[in-house]
């Protein structure tokens, strides 16, 4: 019932801000060859949208964007992503095979993409077979549950392990979590990691940091910050950082 009663406020409050707007476009439409079906019933204001600029998530925006460059540099014959934003494939593969995979398979069918199951913290592909791989975005949720697979403290940890012993020697890994000035688990959400604490512990598995791009929380810092300062990491609750590693 309390549902209800806020979603009919709701109403009411969107009713009042948008009303005028639509009794002035149905006198637009009495003027005009009628095209379309209009009336009251089909009602559905949007309220967020009527701003001086465009609204984006600056972490799901940038994060892609980044990785698309760095494989046009790389340019591979093919690249594999593990579980990062399906966009991020299925643009990409207009120019890159890519083979996707995750806990939850996408259903998505399109020329040079192919889609199938992969538990990160047991991947099926043989050591040191992967030349050109993505995983952006989805170490900070393993082991917490959200999507369904098992709780585990280290999850993300034996992900990251993975993600190594799969990589070829020399070959590139896009990789990309929350940044902060300190760790945190947000429960059941993600983790928020150190840039010094991913650096090491990738390097404990045998990687090397080739390049790291931050993307800060406020827009004034900047879109992709390349090897940003101390300063400026110190700043961030949660950012996002965009690590390229090689295999040793």
């Amino acid at each position: 019932m309390l549902i209800q009663l806020l979603q009919y406020l709701l109403y009411k409050k969107s009713a009042k801000k948008i009303w005028p707007d639509f009794k002035k476009f149905i006198a637009l439409e009495s003027r005009a060859t009628k095209r379309f079906s209009i009336s009251k019933n089909n009602f559905r204001p949007q309220l967020e949208e009527n701003s001086s600029t465009t609204n984006f998530d600056r972490h799901y925006t940038y994060h892609p964007a980044w990785a698309a460059r760095i494989l046009k540099e790389i340019n591979p014959t093919a690249h594999i992503d593990i579980s990062s934003t399906v966009n991020f494939s299925t643009i990409v593969s207009a120019f890159i095979p890519i083979s996707f995979y995750d806990y939850r398979p996408a259903e998505i069918v399109l020329p040079n993409l192919s889609c199938d199951f992969q538990d990160l913290c047991k991947l099926t592909f043989e050591d040191n077979s992967i030349e050109s791989l993505s995983c952006m975005h989805t170490v900070e949720h393993v082991g917490l549950g959200r999507y369904g697979d098992a709780l585990n403290y280290d999850g993300d940890l034996i992900a990251m392990k993975e993600l190594s012993r799969v990589l070829k020697a020399n070959g590139n890994l896009l990789f990309v979590v929350p940044i902060g000035s300190e760790s945190k688990i947000y429960f059941n959400a993600h983790r928020v990691y150190t840039k010094n604490q991913i650096e090491k512990t990738m390097f404990d598995f045998g990687l090397s940091l080739k390049e790291f791009t931050l993307i800060p929380e406020l827009g004034k810092d900047g879109g992709l910050v390349k090897s940003p300062s101390e300063q400026l990491l110190n700043k961030q609750t949660y950012a996002c950082g965009c690590f390229w590693f090689t295999k040793k």
